[in-house]
């Protein structure tokens, strides 16, 4: 049975989508006004990975994840940058797909971008006014945040408390527009230059909040299965969403709501942001960090906790993917030798593991308790591929386990060039399995640094030298 840790009710609940055997999920997207970094790319990947997961419990998920490509930080960087915003929004939308491609993030089911909703935000403003939920002045229009009774229910805060906070950051031209400090922006009046849509109530654009209610019951309906994000968002972006959504369908707007925790990184683990200028793009790690690393890396934390960033946690990651890899290489290059059919002993193990993988992350996605059972099955394939007789369909099926579990984690496993076929590679082998037999070690660690050298790494195994190629 599968559960999730539901951030609005503070519980974890049983996992029960509206129409059985379908998900709605809908997962807040960046802001494409730069290269996504890491901390970002965190969200991406955790519900990347549930979806994943989802998919292989037979669900069919309609993901939807945004772009927002207009916001004042748009429009700064694309005047910093002397094109529009639009130019500026297709170049980082081009970057974010290749990014996310790299590590191996499928593409949502639709990427809707606000500009391409205009039409549909404004009849859904028009119609929080015309239910006396928003009011409009001199060309803004904004939500009033305490006519929403639950207002604060999804950060867990009163909405005297969340005024305190707010107030602090509300400029006094807000001060003056606004009838409360907690009301927010639904509506934007254009300032000279900036780009703009003809509204009821003038030249302007979206706020950041009313863009997610819209595109998310536009293409998921009123009342969505999950709605994904990191915790930042909890307030005041999801609360927000959440005010709008329902104060204008008058259903309950989300069943599950789902947060990821953030990327930490220095010796204080100090959250990874841009307003910090402590961030480290997915555009720039990929050309130093093999991507299956670092989506590997990501992935296997489960995602409510924090993962803390850091070269040694990386090398960590190598060396643990290296190892199942190496696990998928064993089973391929006993097929050579492998008798024909299968083994009944084998397969019932394999039952159990993936029962206890699905056990593991059933428990509100707990990647980390279902990498531990894919490690014991790497383990399990390593002792059966060093026996004297196998079983061909044996392995094949240890193989296809391995290679199914493992790219609920987004990683793909293929087969390594293992044959012996290279002439100069093999002169070397017997020229280093001759030296061993004359006690020759000199010259046979010799060989052995010279392959390693141009990327060859050798394996003694009871059936015979091997070797597997490796990214220098």
């Amino acid at each position: 049975m599968l559960t999730i840790y539901n951030t609005l009710t503070r519980k974890q609940e049983e996992f029960k989508p509206q129409t059985p055997g379908v998900v709605n999920m809908y997962v807040c997207g960046p802001t494409v006004y730069n290269y996504i970094h890491i901390g970002n790319a965190r969200s991406a990947i955790a519900f990347d990975t549930v979806r994943r997961y989802l998919e292989f419990k037979g669900y069919k998920v309609n993901y939807v994840s945004n772009f927002t490509d207009v916001d004042d930080k748009m429009i700064k960087a694309a005047h910093e940058q002397g094109i529009t915003v639009p130019q500026l929004a297709d170049k980082y939308i081009k970057a974010f797909m290749e990014d996310t491609k790299a590590i191996n993030i499928e593409p949502a089911t639709m990427h809707p971008r606000a500009t391409e909703n205009i039409p549909e935000i404004i009849e859904f403003v028009q119609g929080l006014i015309e239910k006396g939920y928003a009011y409009e002045n001199d060309g803004d229009v904004y939500y009033r945040a305490r006519k929403f009774k639950h207002y604060g229910q999804l950060s867990g805060q009163s909405i005297d408390d969340l005024e305190v906070g707010a107030s602090e950051h509300v400029s006094a031209d807000e001060v003056n527009k606004k009838e409360d400090p907690m009301d927010f922006a639904l509506w934007k009046a254009a300032k000279p230059g900036e780009i703009s849509w003809d509204s009821p109530w003038g030249k302007g654009r979206p706020g950041w909040h009313i863009e997610c209610s819209v595109m998310s019951t536009k293409y998921l309906g009123k009342t969505i299965d999950i709605h994904g994000g990191g915790q930042d968002l909890e307030f005041p972006h999801h609360e927000n969403e959440i005010a709008q959504s329902e104060a204008e369908t008058g259903q309950k707007f989300v069943r599950y709501w789902m947060h990821n925790g953030f990327v930490t990184i220095g010796k204080d683990n100090e959250k990874m942001s841009k307003s910090l200028h402590n961030f480290i793009t997915v555009h720039d790690i990929i050309k130093r960090v093999d991507p299956q690393v670092l989506r590997f890396f990501m992935a296997t934390t489960q995602y409510r906790r924090p993962i803390q960033y850091s070269k040694d946690n990386l090398i960590d990651a190598k060396n643990n993917l290296e190892h199942i890899q190496t696990a998928f290489d064993n089973l391929t290059y006993r097929q050579g030798d492998a008798q024909e059919g299968n083994d009944s002993v084998v397969t019932e193990k394999l039952a159990d593991f993936r029962q206890a993988f699905v056990e593991a992350m059933d428990d509100d996605i707990n990647v980390q308790n279902g990498i531990t059972v894919v490690y014991e099955l790497v383990k399990y394939a390593n002792v059966y591929a060093q026996q004297d007789q196998v079983k061909s369909e044996a392995l094949t099926e240890i193989k296809d386990l391995i290679a199914e579990l493992v790219a609920i984690f987004g990683v793909k496993l293929t087969a390594s060039n293992n044959e012996l076929n290279d002439d100069h590679i093999q002169a070397l082998i017997d020229e280093r399995n001759e030296a061993r037999k004359n006690k020759d070690f000199a010259r046979s660690d010799q060989i052995r640094d010279e392959l390693k050298n141009q990327g060859i790494i050798l394996e003694d195994t009871p059936q015979g030298t091997r070797f597997k190629r490796v990214k220098k």
